[in-house]
């Protein structure tokens, strides 16, 4: 039986029920630019009919500004598979994404630090 908490495309005893490559119709480059820091967020619009409930959680996930790497980790999907699912709803109107922003050096350690803390929780 598939678990309700994890999402429709893992099962408690088996595992991973759908290839993650398939989640992306096997397309592994994204349309948008965006980065693991990339804040994404729900702008109100729906999402095309076309588009599977993969996109519909992830943009659930964005109702405010939510990085890809959250995203990725609450989807349980590599980070390039969750990369071409948001730049399908970006390319469609449903997400704004925007670069992440550095106060001072982007390689800061405790920029960097404060990153994976904020991980480690959400995981």
């Amino acid at each position: 039986m598939a678990s309700h908490q994890e999402g429709p495309w893992l099962d408690d005893a088996a595992g991973r029920l759908i290839r993650p490559y398939t989640v992306s119709g096997g397309r592994t480059q994204p349309t948008a630019a965006l980065d693991l820091l990339s804040m994404v967020m729900a702008t109100g619009t729906s999402p095309q009919p076309h588009m599977g409930p993969e996109h519909s959680l992830a943009l659930g996930l964005c109702e405010g500004p939510t990085s890809v790497a959250e995203i990725a980790a609450h989807l349980r999907l590599p980070a390039v598979v969750t990369k071409v699912l948001l730049s399908d709803l970006v390319e469609c109107g449903a997400l704004t994404a925007r670069a992440p922003r550095f106060h001072a050096n982007p390689t800061d350690r405790s920029l960097l630090e404060a990153v994976l803390d904020g991980l480690r929780q959400r995981l």
